[in-house]
């Protein structure tokens, strides 16, 4: 289920449409078991998995480096409480204009490479998260079976896979490195358009099966 226009979590009554999908759609459960495993285990909180993405059924992984302010319910300026393309923040709208303009409605789910919240969006993981951050992310990909291209965005996602998670995965998925879909990246003078350009790349790829 992909929306019609951006920041679709701005009208608070999609979000709760969101949080009811999240308790039926079986494509999202075992995602939601692993997340709850890894922040009882770690202490940490983690946001949840969008389930209007594609879940255990994703073609395309975007790995970013770790969850933003408007993926938690529980700051101030209250987020949705998702990992998800439709969050009411530069980052997701230009992800999901992206997606929208190339087609990638369908088959995606978005990650990140430190999936717990770490707070301000200035806050970048340190070398241990991202050692912890994938230890727990190659767990997960043995939930994604279908899996065809992991595009890491950005330098922290890059960092993380390449030391942490490429020996497992070998011979897994095709991986492309993509600029980090935030403002501060974008606006760097030719970037939004190799991103859009990248996304594009990954949505022919898997439409060629």
């Amino acid at each position: 289920m992909f929306l019609s226009h951006p920041r679709g979590f701005r009208d608070p009554s999609l979000v709760a449409e969101r949080l009811a999908m999240l308790e039926t759609e079986q494509s999202v459960q075992p995602l939601r078991e692993w997340a709850a495993h890894q922040a009882a285990s770690r202490d940490v909180h983690i946001p949840q998995f969008d389930p209007a993405e594609a879940g255990v059924d994703a073609k395309v992984l975007f790995l970013l480096e770790a969850p933003g302010p408007m993926t938690n319910a529980g700051n101030r300026r209250a987020g949705s409480g998702f990992i998800s393309v439709d969050n009411d923040d530069a980052t997701a709208s230009a992800m999901w204009s992206a997606r929208d303009s190339a087609g990638l409605h369908d088959g995606v789910i978005v990650w990140n490479i430190v999936p717990w919240y770490l707070g301000a969006a200035s806050r970048k993981p340190t070398a241990r998260e991202l050692v912890d951050g994938a230890a727990a992310l190659r767990e997960m990909l043995t939930l994604l079976p279908y899996l065809e291209v992991v595009a890491l965005t950005g330098r922290y996602a890059q960092e993380g896979w390449r030391r942490h998670v490429a020996l497992w995965f070998a011979d897994g998925p095709d991986v492309v490195d993509i600029w980090h879909p935030s403002p501060l990246s974008l606006n760097q003078p030719g970037r939004r358009a190799e991103f859009n350009e990248s996304i594009a790349g990954i949505a022919e790829s898997v439409r060629q099966g």
